[in-house]
C-alpha cells in the first residue's frame, strides 16, 4: 500500500468546524492512494485502461429542484431567485450544517482536500473540500486547481465543500424539497451538499459561487463555455448547450485548449476556472474524440458506465445506468493544454446552436444587441426522442447557456457581454450546427466539415470583407461566401423544397424566442429589446 503523504492535516480548523477528534483524517491523498482505497472498500473498479469506474448511486446528475441558496441579507435583493435559485432560509442551512458535521463525525474516516478555483491568480479562490468517501475526493483532485505542497502550509480556505452521500434530511423539519439537497450560503462562505452522490454538485457549486462573486463583486465576467488559442496568441470562445458540438468544436489540434466548461473573462485576459474536465462519454469514440478517449487512464475518475460482457472494457454505447455517463481527470491529460489556463482578450466568440427545426443559417455575424438578445435565449432545438413516430423538434432555452447556475439576473451577463465586446471589437458569431434543408425528418444535419470550415474562415478573418445580408425574421448577418462551404446552403430558406413552409417554421421559432423572452423584458436595455425577431 503506497505510503500516505506527510504533510500537516489542519487539525485545529476541521475541530473548529466540528469535525469529532476520533475521525481519522485523510489529508491531501494524491490520486494512486485515492484509487487504492476506493478499490479496497469496494466502492469501484478498474477498466482495462486503469481508470476508476464508480457508480454515483441514486442519482446520476445534477438536482435542479433541490439546489438553494440561503436568503439573507446578502443575496436577498441581489440573486435572481426563480426555479434555477430557489431560496432557503439561514435556520435550515445551520441546523443542516450542523447534522452533516455530526454525521461525518460518526464516520470512522473522512476525506479532506485543499484546493482552489481560478487559474488567474488575481481571482484566485481557495477551497476546503470534505468529502466521506475517497472517490469523491478524487473528483476534486481531477476538478480543482492543485496547490503545490509549500502553498498548504499557509492554506486558509475561502470557501468550504462538505458533502456526504449517505446523509439524508428530513424534509418534513430540514426546509428541504426531500432527502438531497445542495445548499450555498454566501454569509458563510460554505456549500453543503447531502443525499446525492453525484459529483458534478460540487463542481457547479462552485461555478454558481463563482458566477456571483465575479461579475458582482470583482467586474469579471463569468461565463459557461469553452475557450481555446491560437499560434499567435488569439483566442476564441464558444458558447453552447449540450449537444451544440461545443467540446467537439473547441478540440481543434491545431489551437491550445485553455477550458471546457468555465471561465471568466477579465479587462485582459480569459482565465479558467478549473484544474480539469468532466466530459461525457456515451458514445464516446477514440476516433470522433481521440483526446477524451486517450484521457480514461489511471486517476481519471468514469461515472456510472456499463462494460463489455466479461469485461473490463467500458462500452461507451451502452446506457444500463444513465445517458449522462462522464469521466473527469486533469486538464494535464490533454495533449495541447495551454498550461497555466489563461489566454488573452477574447478575439472571435461562438455561439453555438443545434436548431432542429432548421430555420437559422448554419454560420452568421451578430451586431451588440443580437448578441446580447441572444445570449440571454441561449437556444438549442433538439429531437424530441429516438422512439418510432417521435420527429418534433422541442426547443429549449437556457438564460446566457447555462441558467441553473446563474444566481444574478441574466441581464446583467449579458450587459457585461455586451459592453467587453464593443471595448475589444470582439466579432460573435451564431453557428447552427443542426438541421439544414428542412427540420428533423425532412433536412439533413450540417455535415462538420462545413461546420469546422465556418469557424476556421471566421478565426483567420476570411469572412470580414465577404457580402453579408440580413435574416429576413432574425436579423443575423448571412455571408454570400464562405471558404469550403457551398454557396447554396448559407441562407436557409434556399435549401428548404417548400420555401413557404419555411418561412412559416421560421415564423413559429420566432414567436417561441418572443414568449420565452418576456420574462427578461423588464430588465433588459431597449437595444437589445429591439434585436427580437420580428415574427
Amino acid at each position: 500500500m503506497p505510503m500516505q503523504n506527510t504533510i500537516q492535516i489542519p487539525t485545529e480548523k476541521l475541530l473548529q468546524l466540528g469535525i469529532a477528534e476520533s475521525v481519522n483524517i485523510h489529508y491531501q491523498l494524491n490520486p494512486d492512494e485515492l484509487v487504492e482505497q476506493a478499490l479496497e472498500r469496494n466502492q469501484g473498479v478498474l477498466n482495462n485502461t486503469g481508470a476508476l469506474c464508480i457508480n454515483t448511486g441514486e442519482f446520476t446528475g445534477r438536482s435542479p429542484l433541490d439546489k438553494f441558496i440561503v436568503k439573507d441579507a446578502i443575496t436577498a435583493d441581489t440573486v435572481h431567485w426563480n426555479n434555477f435559485n430557489i431560496p432557503i432560509e439561514e435556520k435550515y442551512f445551520l441546523q443542516l450544517r450542523s447534522k452533516l458535521l455530526k454525521h461525518l463525525s460518526s464516520k470512522n474516516e473522512v476525506w479532506v482536500r485543499d484546493a482552489a478555483a481560478c487559474a488567474d491568480s488575481n481571482y484566485r479562490l481557495n477551497i476546503r473540500v470534505i468529502n466521506e468517501n475517497p472517490w469523491s475526493n478524487l473528483f476534486a483532485y481531477n476538478m480543482f486547481l492543485r496547490p503545490e505542497e509549500e502553498e498548504l502550509e499557509d492554506f486558509n480556505p475561502d470557501w468550504h465543500i462538505i458533502q456526504a452521500p449517505s446523509f439524508k434530511a428530513d424534509c418534513t423539519v430540514d426546509g428541504t424539497r426531500q432527502h438531497n439537497f445542495a445548499i450555498v450560503s454566501f454569509t458563510h462562505k460554505t456549500i453543503l451538499i447531502g443525499g446525492t452522490g453525484y459529483t458534478g454538485e460540487m463542481k457547479k457549486g462552485i461555478f454558481t459561487i463563482l458566477n456571483y462573486i465575479l461579475p458582482h463583486d470583482k467586474n469579471v465576467l463569468s461565463m459557461h463555455c469553452s475557450a481555446n488559442m491560437g499560434e499567435s496568441g488569439d483566442v476564441a470562445v464558444f458558447f453552447g448547450l449540450s449537444g451544440t458540438g461545443k467540446t467537439t468544436l473547441s478540440a481543434d489540434p491545431n489551437r491550445k485548449l485553455i477550458g471546457d466548461d468555465e471561465h471568466g473573462w477579465t479587462s485582459d485576459a480569459i482565465f479558467n476556472f478549473e484544474g480539469g474536465c468532466y466530459a461525457k462519454v456515451i458514445d464516446l469514440t477514440e476516433e470522433k474524440e481521440p483526446e477524451i478517449f486517450k484521457a480514461i487512464k489511471p486517476g481519471a475518475l468514469v461515472e456510472n458506465v456499463g462494460f463489455v460482457n466479461g469485461t473490463n472494457v467500458i462500452d461507451f454505447a451502452a446506457k444500463p445506468i444513465t445517458e449522462n455517463t462522464r469521466v473527469s481527470y486533469p486538464l494535464n491529460y490533454i495533449s495541447n493544454a495551454q498550461e497555466p489556463s489563461i489566454g488573452g482578450l477574447p478575439k472571435n466568440i461562438f455561439f453555438l446552436t443545434c436548431d432542429a427545426y432548421g430555420v437559422l443559417p448554419p454560420v452568421s455575424k451578430l451586431s451588440p444587441g443580437q448578441a446580447m438578445y441572444q445570449f440571454i435565449s441561449g437556444y438549442t432545438a433538439r429531437v424530441a426522442g429516438t422512439e418510432a413516430g417521435v420527429t418534433e423538434p422541442k426547443a429549449t432555452f437556457s438564460a446566457c447557456f447555462g441558467a441553473p447556475f446563474l444566481p444574478l439576473h441574466p441581464g446583467f451577463y449579458a450587459k457585461m457581454l455586451g459592453d467587453k465586446m464593443r471595448e475589444n471589437n470582439v466579432n460573435i458569431w451564431m453557428i447552427n450546427t443542426g438541421w439544414s434543408g428542412g427540420a428533423y425528418g425532412v433536412g439533413k444535419r450540417m455535415k462538420l466539415s462545413y461546420t469546422r470550415a465556418m469557424i476556421t474562415a471566421a478565426l483567420n478573418g476570411e469572412l470580414d470583407n465577404v457580402e453579408f445580408e440580413a435574416h429576413p425574421i432574425f436579423g443575423m448577418m448571412m455571408p454570400k461566401t464562405c471558404p469550403n462551404v457551398p454557396r447554396e446552403i448559407l441562407h436557409p430558406r434556399f435549401t428548404w423544397a417548400d420555401r413557404e413552409a419555411y418561412d412559416e417554421t421560421a415564423k413559429k421559432l420566432a414567436q417561441m424566442f418572443i414568449s420565452n423572452f418576456e420574462k427578461y423584458a423588464a430588465q433588459v436595455t431597449d437595444e437589445i429589446l429591439a434585436a427580437a425577431p420580428k415574427a
